[in-house]
């Protein structure tokens, strides 16, 4: 499955320079090529000390980890939502991921410049979320003005949906993201088509660059959301960055493991075993039959699939299963 997280941010603030360090970054898992798609769009392998302790285990030829995509996005200007710099590119550019890491500058250093002339991380948040919200704004206000005949004729639908946009545009106009508005089940789907992008999860990235540990004290507290502090020069925080990239995409890994090749498997989190085996091939949904499975903590404590078995700790399991990060899993098809 390919999910996405674009690093977004205002210039200078070291977007490109986390983007290059984690594109080199390694981890140990053998046999993974890291790569670079185009210029901008890197596929990183999530550091998972399970993955490799599973390898050795079974004396796999190959170690494949699972991997996220990260997406180096323009850097915004104020005024992007209203085609200043590069405007409806960046925004649209966000629009095609699934999660946005939102590049914060703590540092100070005199030879580069901050576009607002001063360094003030919460302005920073501020500035950028605000175009997010703009840009969503016109969105939900351009289809409030297509509704309007399907509303007056009373069509059901358009009549639900027009309640939603009107919540919607009530946050917005406050200046606040969408994502934390709570929807009924009717209500999901309308929400899901606007494609907004304050409903897309945030993590905040403190790049931390030489700063000093009382200016990085004094912005943690007005972080409005899940952050990392990274030093993208020197490679600190990186697997920190990635792995919660990857809890914020709301995705969970699974492993085969054996002789031939031991593997990581992503998967959204709340997927049953026959929707988990479409990570390895799109058939197992419809010729799914019933998966072995055991916790790889328990695998590799017991030393053996054998031993394992004897000890009954590998289960059979139905459709109805929800796989659970780090299980081991043999699917029977």
């Amino acid at each position: 499955m390919s999910l996405s997280i674009g690093i977004v941010g205002l210039p200078n603030v070291g977007k490109s320079t986390l983007f290059n360090a984690l594109t080199k970054q390694s981890v140990p898992a053998e046999n993974y090529p890291f790569c670079t798609i185009d210029p901008s769009v890197g596929v990183v392998a999530v550091p998972d000390e399970r993955l490799q302790r599973l390898s050795e285990f079974s004396r796999s030829k190959k170690t494949i980890p699972a991997a996220v995509q990260f997406v180096d996005i323009a850097g915004l200007v104020k005024g992007a939502a209203e085609g200043q710099g590069l405007g409806n590119k960046f925004l649209s550019h966000i629009r095609e991921v699934d999660a946005i890491a939102e590049v914060v500058r703590v540092f100070e250093d005199e030879d580069i410049i901050h576009v607002a002339g001063r360094v003030s991380p919460f302005d920073d948040i501020q500035v950028i979320n605000l175009e997010l919200v703009l840009a969503d704004l016109e969105t939900v206000s351009k289809r409030m003005m297509n509704l309007g005949k399907d509303v007056k004729a009373g069509k059901k639908d358009a009549v639900i949906e027009k309640g939603v946009l009107e919540r919607l545009q009530k946050v917005l106009e406050a200046g606040k993201l969408t994502r934390g508005e709570q929807m009924n089940e009717s209500e999901t789907p309308f929400v899901k088509q606007l494609n907004l992008l304050t409903q897309k999860p945030i993590l905040y990235v403190l790049n931390t660059s030489e700063a000093s540990s009382t200016v990085i004290d004094s912005v943690r507290g007005s972080i409005p959301g899940p952050f990392v502090e990274i030093d993208p020069i020197f490679g600190a925080g990186l697997g920190s960055l990635i792995v919660k990239a990857y809890e914020v995409l709301g995705l969970i890994t699974y492993f085969t493991t054996g002789e031939d090749e031991t593997r990581g498997w992503v998967i959204q989190k709340g997927w049953t075993a026959p929707l988990a085996g479409t990570a390895i091939h799109t058939d197992f949904k419809d010729k799914f039959v019933r998966a072995e499975v055991i916790p790889s903590e328990k695998l590799l404590e017991s030393g053996s699939y054998a031993a394992a078995r004897e000890k009954g700790l590998v289960r059979t399991e139905g459709k109805e299963y929800v796989v659970q990060d780090g299980d081991v899993i043999e699917f029977k098809v």
